[in-house]
């Protein structure tokens, strides 16, 4: 799998710094020497970012264990890979949300007995509840806290950022590694990191663990508030809520809320 995104990705690196350097040609002229001084210049630019950003792809694909970084660099990484698709999903679901609550008013809710069942939502209410997604900053810092920062084996080896168990043998998955009891207990393996998110959502969207979450949501897009009712995500219960304030605080992450 991650072969193959590797591929894509230095491919779409070597057509464009081809198509930099057909342009470079093109605009400076081959046949004027202080142009084709200034085009050399370029390449000398251009030719290590290139080399880096194809170092940086092979790297990140591959499940090596990572190098020692300082906090920073493993923070900066963390946002670098999570925050854009976090953004990217939670306006595609907040879009959904929009369009379904405005056609419930104006048409009825008939044409979404299928997303209510999917949802295991009984009424409209409880089908927006379920489709409304909640703040940003409250993804980044269960992210964080599941992923160790984007550096888990379960993040490396299968995009899974929010230690998600896996229960149906039929499903990609990977063994975590340790036990209950005599049986080996499974998260599941994900195709992308935003495959990883959309599923965390849904998750929290449908359990019944999660009702009072759905309902504060409604009325509070305050992350400090929500994360209280998120005691049952977690083993650590209550303490699970105040290690998430702790985190989205000092990285304030309550700035990427919309």
């Amino acid at each position: 799998m991650r072969r193959v995104n590797q591929a894509n990705d230095v491919s779409k690196f070597l057509k464009g710094y081809i198509a930099i350097r057909f342009l470079c040609h093109r605009l400076l002229g081959e046949n004027d020497l202080n142009k084709a001084q200034l085009f050399k210049r370029i390449l000398i630019i251009l030719i290590p970012l290139l080399l880096i950003a194809f170092a940086y792809i092979f790297y990140i694909g591959k499940d090596e264990p990572l190098p020692k970084m300082t906090v920073q660099e493993k923070k900066a990484r963390f946002k670098s890979l999570i925050l854009p698709v976090s953004q990217e999903v939670y306006s595609e679901l907040m879009t959904r949300y929009n369009d379904v609550s405005e056609k419930i008013q104006t048409e009825g809710s008939d044409q979404f007995e299928d997303l209510k069942k999917e949802y295991k939502a009984a009424n409209d209410d409880e089908l927006l509840m379920a489709l409304k997604p909640h703040p940003i900053s409250i993804t980044l810092s269960q992210a964080a806290m599941e992923s160790s920062w984007a550096t888990s084996r379960f993040f490396r080896e299968a995009y899974n950022i929010f230690g998600v168990w896996s229960f149906d043998e039929d499903e990609p998955r990977i063994a975590a590694g340790e036990k209950r009891g005599n049986k080996t207990i499974w998260v599941k393996k994900y195709s992308s990191i935003k495959a990883a998110i959309r599923d965390y959502y849904r998750t929290l969207a449908r359990g019944s663990a999660f009702d009072e979450f759905r309902k504060l949501n409604m009325t509070t897009n305050d992350p400090y508030e929500l994360v209280k009712k998120l005691d049952r995500y977690s083993e650590k219960g209550a303490k699970y809520g105040e290690e998430l304030t702790s985190i989205i605080k000092y990285n304030k992450f309550h700035e990427y809320d919309k």
